[in-house]
């Protein structure tokens, strides 16, 4: 049975091993009875197959567990490392916005300067203009006023031409 399966697994000491034949009671029909049922272990047995079982495979056990330990203490790290690379990279994109941004304002400001010139240039022909046009009114206005008091002396000297009647006494 199963003592038969462990005899050529490997080099496990069969002096310590009991015989399960001797302690287990035996059926006359084994196929018609339910192991479950019938079974008697030695539970020296047990624990010597235990704790070969749990010396051959619980050190290959922890060592996985070291390992998987290690791994994901690893994929912390990457995925931090990762994240400051991320927020690097977005740094870098919004440097790369403010630069554009400050370029930009750049481009305004001068543009704002040319207009502020623009409109002083224009304000002070403007002024110009303007006095350049009240001068001439007043040269207008002067001259409108000479021609009127010239055309007054012409009609007063014409007064003066015209021949007057004498008066008889």
């Amino acid at each position: 049975m199963e003592v038969e399966g462990m005899e050529d697994e490997g080099p496990s000491s069969q002096s310590e091993l009991p015989d399960l034949q001797a302690t287990q009671p035996q059926p006359a029909d084994l196929q018609s009875s339910t192991p479950a049922e019938y079974v008697c272990v030695n539970q020296r047995a047990v624990d010597k197959l235990t704790e070969g079982f749990l010396s051959h495979y619980l050190p290959d056990l922890q060592n996985s567990k070291r390992a998987l330990q290690e791994l994901t203490q690893n994929q912390l790290i990457l995925l931090d490392t990762l994240d400051q690379e991320v927020t690097k990279f977005r740094e870098c994109n919004t440097l790369l916005d403010l630069n554009s941004l400050f370029t930009e304002a750049k481009i305004y400001q001068n543009k704002l300067v040319n207009i502020r010139k623009e409109m002083i240039m224009l304000h002070e022909k403007t002024t110009k203009l303007k006095r350049r046009a009240l001068k001439l009114q007043q040269q207008k206005q002067k001259e409108l006023l000479e021609k009127e008091q010239q055309r007054e002396r012409e009609l007063e000297r014409e007064r003066q031409l015209i021949a007057k009647p004498a008066k008889r006494t």
